[in-house]
């Protein structure tokens, strides 16, 4: 069954790596990617689209017809941010962006790339927000939806990192890598990617995509 994923986010570490993946993989037979901004990536696959308002991909709808699948991986990090700046960019954005592509494709599989400790009841402000959206993606009406819960992302391609801070921490935990692929909560870029693909190649009951199923879902082939 050849796909044809929408993704978000490829400016990112994580955007990035469920591109690279897609792009390697046999399964995927095109890709489009929704950037703000350019990102300098080419292959015969890739249909690059700029649009810098997320919160309104209405002006682009008629060109996401067609597509079975939408790894979304655009997110933003919850530091120096209000709760209400927070749920804007991660709730009400992702939700508006979910209707909007539900409206012209709701035939497709959404995955959603939410983070480990995510909890709409949970004590930290960003997990109860993330938990909400989770909530509200799993019942938009897609043909199937799954959240994925990533930890800590290890890298075996040449990712982009943004935020300063984050590009120094892995700096700092690059040499422990071998030691961190053992435990749950981490895995790679590539697993990821590949855990993205088969999920929409071998539906799974279980909606909620724990660190650990990544790393299992990666292993298949």
């Amino acid at each position: 069954m050849p796909l044809s994923p929408i993704i978000t986010g490829a400016s990112g570490m994580v955007g990035r790596a469920v591109l690279l993946e897609c792009l390697d993989n046999p399964h995927v037979e095109r890709v489009v990617m929704i950037n703000r901004r350019p990102v300098d990536v080419h292959h015969p696959k890739l249909t690059e689209i700029i649009h810098a308002d997320f919160s309104d991909i209405g002006p682009i709808r008629e060109q996401l017809r067609g597509y079975d699948a939408c790894f979304y991986c655009a997110g933003v990090s919850v530091v120096g941010k209000s709760e209400e700046e927070y749920t804007r960019l991660t709730y009400e954005l992702v939700v508006s962006f979910a209707r909007t592509l539900h409206d012209v494709n709701p035939n497709l599989v959404l995955n959603y790339v939410s983070g480990v400790g995510t909890d709409v009841n949970g004590r930290q402000m960003w997990a109860r927000v993330k938990g909400r959206t989770e909530v509200k993606l799993l019942n938009v009406g897609f043909r199937d939806a799954y959240m994925f819960r990533l930890g800590m992302l290890l890298p075996e391609r040449d990712l982009p990192m943004k935020t300063v801070w984050v590009a120094a921490m892995y700096r700092i935990f690059k040499p422990l890598a071998p030691l961190l692929r053992r435990f749950s909560w981490a895995t790679t870029d590539k697993k990821l990617g590949r855990a993205m693909i088969n999920v929409v190649l071998h539906p799974r009951e279980e909606k909620i995509v724990e660190s650990a199923d990544i790393n299992r879902l990666g292993t298949l082939t």
